[in-house]
């Protein structure tokens, strides 16, 4: 019996038998006062028959940025991608902003304020900046001069995108790319913005212009999760996730956060 009892408390915890808790950072601290938008129980997905999750269980709260990082492989696009509709998770649940959404569709996710910003900054090289931003802008098409008007946003936060608003998308440099992508990802309106590897292959300068980006949208109220290798992310972020093997190792709030060489040895076990 005291067994049984056992592993009821382990599945209300919602965590995998076998997964061990994460470490949580001793100076993390908690803002109760923002209710949480995004809490994630005992993920597990994969590919086929090739597991990658293996019981993931995390909470984002509202106007928080949060850092998922890990190695390649750990399972960080794998678990994004489950929560924004693109992959349908084997077992667990997805809440987001009180609602189980778990087996929800990628049109879905995005109409509810879910927005993904995926790696590998997938513009279209041969429309402009400003078509591309219209095709971000597709599931607020209904809402009478909303185009102009995020637009507008977007150019505020990207001036950049601004002074190319004409040139073909294909012709930015990768940074500008990058920038673009992540402003037809708020053309949509999100409450919620996934960045996929935002500072892969970027210039060190560049990276640092994105992560200010990320920070001003944080500061606006977007609640943003980060998808990363990169612990320069930690400089704008409230929460960090290690990712390793399918599972969250460690959670890390507060102080900890400005510790990058103890989450660096975290990362590389």
């Amino acid at each position: 019996m005291p067994e049984a009892t056992g592993t009821r408390r382990r599945r209300r915890s919602g965590r995998a038998a076998d997964a061990p808790a994460p470490v949580v950072d001793a100076t993390s601290t908690v803002d109760e006062r923002r209710p949480v938008l995004l809490s994630v129980r005992d993920l597990k997905a994969g590919y086929g028959n090739l597991p990658v999750l293996h019981g993931v269980s995390f909470d984002v709260r509202q106007g928080e940025t949060a850092v998922i990082l890990g190695l390649n492989g750990a399972g960080k696009s794998t678990t994004v991608q489950n929560l924004c509709g693109a992959r349908t998770p084997w077992s667990g649940t997805v809440e987001f902003d009180g609602r189980n959404v778990t087996k929800w569709s990628a049109r879905e996710a995005v109409s509810s304020g879910v927005v993904l910003v995926p790696e590998g900054r997938r513009v279209f090289p041969t429309l402009s900046v400003e078509r591309n931003l219209l095709v971000g802008s597709w599931t607020q098409r209904s809402r009478s001069g909303w185009f102009e008007q995020q637009r507008e946003r977007v150019f505020d936060y990207l001036p950049r995108l601004r002074e190319r608003r004409n040139q073909e998308a294909g012709t930015l440099s990768g940074g500008e790319q990058q920038m673009l992508a992540i402003g037809r990802g708020l053309m949509a309106n999100p409450k919620l913005l996934i960045i996929d590897e935002a500072s892969l292959g970027l210039a060190p300068v560049i990276v640092k212009e994105i992560f200010r980006i990320v920070k001003e949208l944080n500061d606006d109220g977007i609640t943003v999760i980060l998808v990363e290798q990169n612990v320069g992310a930690l400089e704008v972020s409230d929460l960090a996730l290690v990712l390793q093997k399918g599972l969250v190792q460690a959670e890390v709030r507060g102080e900890g956060l400005r510790d990058s060489t103890r989450l660096r040895e975290m990362l590389l076990g």
